[in-house]
């Protein structure tokens, strides 16, 4: 898929990805932690991870199609380098959430797991849903460089030098 309705199919699809992965990132650690919330949002949750993961290589696919279009370019190497490994970082969310449904059903038929294994669960969750958020955001600053230059792209090195 190159376009939709007459625009480039990645700038479309990656506002997708953009939003779903901290969302679905977000739900999940929350249905985690707290077994209410899992209990109202494991379903949603899931759902979201599933279309996340079907979205995710559409949206490196249009990239890769949508980046023969220019020159070459070193930030475009390096938002189309960073932008590949976006589904290694989906899977696991998909996967996890998978296990907290499974964690969810077991305690609805009354055969709840250990708390440890739902704790190192949420340990897992925690990372995966960190990691993937932080991969989406790296992946976005790096195609916002590709596109509007690395001058007027803004630059967190100095704040994260500011905080550490």
């Amino acid at each position: 898929m190159q376009t939709i309705n007459g625009l480039p199919a990645h700038v479309l699809l990656v506002h997708a990805v953009v939003v779903l992965v901290p969302l679905t990132a977000s739900l999940a650690v929350l249905a985690a932690v707290w077994a209410s919330a899992r209990r109202a949002l494991i379903w949603l949750t899931t759902v979201l991870a599933a279309v996340t993961m079907v979205l995710t290589p559409i949206t490196v696919d249009a990239g890769e199609t949508f980046a023969r279009n220019f020159g070459p370019s070193e930030t475009l190497r390096t938002h189309a380098d960073l932008g590949s490994t976006m589904t290694w970082f989906v899977v696991p969310l998909v996967v996890l959430t998978v296990a907290l449904l499974v964690v969810h059903l077991r305690e609805r038929r009354g055969k709840p797991l250990a708390r440890v294994l739902v704790a190192a669960l949420a340990v897992l969750v925690i990372v995966a849903g960190v990691a993937a958020t932080v991969q989406v955001f790296r992946v976005g600053e790096s195609g916002a460089r590709a596109v509007w230059g690395a001058s007027s792209a803004p630059s967190w090195d100095p704040v994260l030098t500011q905080i550490t």
